[in-house]
């Protein structure tokens, strides 16, 4: 159990990435019929070299998957990314609800497989929906990120060319991204089942106990690996909800594949201040993307 004062700082560090309103879009699209399947988009603000079109920035948030915590929650962070000069297009997609067949106290997280469909197809289609929504965008230049349950989505996005034959999401080749940046990602459901990460999260979206073994080859980033594209972790030591254990898991089977992958740990910061505009640990966030974009 995390001390007061530990507790004390989360408490706080939420309540600041969570006060600033939200950011609305220059323009929505949708990438399928349902409600949820839409993407934002936000223009860039700056250029950092002038001239030239502006690197784009696929962000995927978090929330557990669960179906409280929908995009808006991370808008700030998403205008931003836009105001550092960048491209952003921030991706909604179907999260957990009371399903049948997936009962419990409260939202579960995510659907299966409606969860991954979606992001699947948001990224099939964003090519297209970036030209016209876009056009100051460089495709070429392109960074996907997502944080807590996002980022593991981005890290799951960019291994789709890795996916067991039989999966519906496998892709013959990898994405045509410079990289992608996961924010305290839950990267690893083994270790974060162990964890208890986010009540439980990882094992709701798998659909529990009965179907968690079978699923876990489909949806576990840490089992698919290597994928060939650039990759960064960003961890806050200080993290409580995501604990730091479940990233360096994560770069621990990527170096086991022989693949190298960047694992930035900052000191003192939790889980939120890496999507807070207002914290430190959000800057080195951006840094980190153009790192990969530039």
């Amino acid at each position: 159990m995390p001390d007061d004062a530990a507790a004390a700082r989360a408490a706080a560090e939420e309540e600041s990435a969570f006060s600033h309103p939200a950011v609305e879009p220059d323009s929505t699209a949708a990438y399928g019929d349902h409600p949820d399947q839409v993407i934002d988009f936000y223009a860039p603000h700056g250029e950092r070299v002038p001239g030239q079109p502006a690197p784009l920035v696929v962000v995927l948030h978090g929330g557990a998957w669960r179906a409280p915590y929908d995009r808006r929650h991370i808008t700030p962070f998403a205008d931003f990314l836009a105001r550092r000069g960048f491209a952003v297009a921030n991706v909604e997609y179907r999260r957990g609800a009371a399903l049948p067949a997936q009962r419990g106290t409260g939202p579960v997280a995510g659907r299966w497989p409606e969860t991954f469909d979606d992001v699947a197809a948001a990224l099939d289609a964003l090519p297209a929906l970036v030209r016209e929504a876009l056009p100051q965008a460089d495709p070429r230049r392109t960074v996907l990120t997502g944080h807590s349950a996002g980022g593991h989505l981005a890290l799951w996005a960019v291994s789709r060319h890795v996916l067991p034959k039989d999966a519906p999401w496998r892709t013959d080749a990898p994405a045509a991204l410079r990289g992608v940046v996961a924010l305290a990602p839950i990267a690893d459901f083994t270790v974060a089942e162990k964890l208890a990460v986010c009540g439980g999260a990882a094992g709701q979206l798998l659909g529990g106990e009965a179907t968690f073994a079978e699923r876990l080859p489909y949806a576990d980033p840490t089992l698919l690996l290597p994928t060939g594209i650039a990759t960064t972790l960003v961890q806050g030591r200080a993290d409580l909800e995501v604990p730091q254990a479940v990233a360096e898991s994560y770069a621990d089977a990527a170096a086991k594949s022989g693949e190298v992958v960047g694992l930035t740990l900052l000191e003192d910061v939790g889980h939120f201040p890496l999507i807070d505009p207002a914290a430190d640990a959000c800057a080195v966030v951006a840094e980190e993307i153009a790192q990969l974009a530039w």
